[in-house]
């Protein structure tokens, strides 16, 4: 018996990484899996390929699992809508959506053009949006519904040259919470990871010093994709009981973050003016500050 025995998982992204050890972990799991993957490159700029998904959906059928492709994208909300029926279709319906499917544009803010800033909230938040509102109305109805949608420590904490990226990760955080909150009474739970794995968008972050050469090649042999699936696996089970939460995965270890509450006030009777607030309250808040550190500066230690 598996965590998901007789769900329907529709798993974005679902070619490479993260999204491939996710479809085959939910099939072993005992899940019927539609993998869907655009197979395209890291950066979104080509137009991708039926291979990836129909691999790994072969890879599933050839274990004694179900799974069949759809290599459509999540930016486009017809095509997600078609991967809705497509899996009531062809497993006669739909209870969860893992969505990791993404893209990097790198690039110093200031440098950012505004063709790689689309892109990226394009596939990342737009897309988490569509995947979501495709399939929300059925969950509701069927008082049984989980997303397990991926933020990114760039969103949550921050990354120098990831503005885009992070934007819209941080944008998938907010979506997710809302729809936590207004699922609660319906039975319909969505969750966020913040995965570190090596990953082919790993992979293209530029190596410029002896510190991310580092940090890279820990990730590369001690952060796998397979790890996060386990927990993105786990949230789909209405077992796991959870929702509206942030999690992050780093190798063997799990993390569950906060969410953003007030730290510290300051009052005056008189009300507060520029130069009051810049003598008294801006010092008063400053031990409370959150440092402008990247994610590296939060996890320095090597993974578990």
């Amino acid at each position: 018996m598996g965590v998901l025995d007789g769900k329907v998982v529709l798993v974005t992204g679902g070619g490479n990484g993260i999204g491939k050890e996710c479809a085959l972990l939910a099939a072993r799991a005992g899940a019927k899996v539609l993998v869907n993957d655009l197979g395209g490159g890291v950066s979104g700029g080509d137009e991708g390929s039926a291979g990836p998904a129909e691999a790994v959906a072969q890879e599933i059928r050839a274990a004694g699992g179900q799974a069949v492709s759809n290599s459509e994208s999540v930016t486009s909300m017809a095509a997600v809508k078609g991967m809705v029926e497509q899996a009531k279709d062809t497993f006669g319906g739909l209870h969860a959506i893992i969505n990791p499917a993404g893209i990097l544009r790198d690039g110093m803010f200031h440098k950012m053009s505004d063709a790689d800033w689309d892109a990226v909230i394009e596939v990342h938040l737009r897309g988490a949006y569509n995947v979501t509102r495709a399939s929300v109305e059925l969950f509701r109805e069927q008082q049984d519904g989980a997303y397990v949608l991926f933020t990114s420590t760039s969103g949550l904490i921050g990354n120098i040259g990831q503005a885009n990226y992070a934007a819209a990760k941080l944008g998938v955080m907010g979506l997710s919470r809302i729809i936590a909150m207004e699922g609660a009474a319906k039975n319909v739970r969505s969750n966020i990871i913040a995965p570190f794995a090596w990953t082919r968008m790993i992979a293209t972050i530029p190596v410029k010093d002896e510190a991310s050469a580092e940090r890279v090649n820990r990730m590369k042999n001690a952060m796998r994709a397979d790890q996060v699936a386990q927990l993105a696996v786990a949230l789909c089970s209405p077992k796991a009981e959870t929702t509206g939460q942030i999690f992050a995965v780093r190798g063997n270890e799990v993390v569950l973050f906060n969410q953003p509450r007030p730290v510290k006030s300051v009052a005056r009777i008189e009300g507060w003016t520029p130069e009051s607030l810049i003598a008294q309250a801006l010092p008063s808040m400053k031990a409370s500050y959150t440092d402008v550190g990247a994610t590296a500066s939060v996890f320095p230690y090597d993974p578990i």
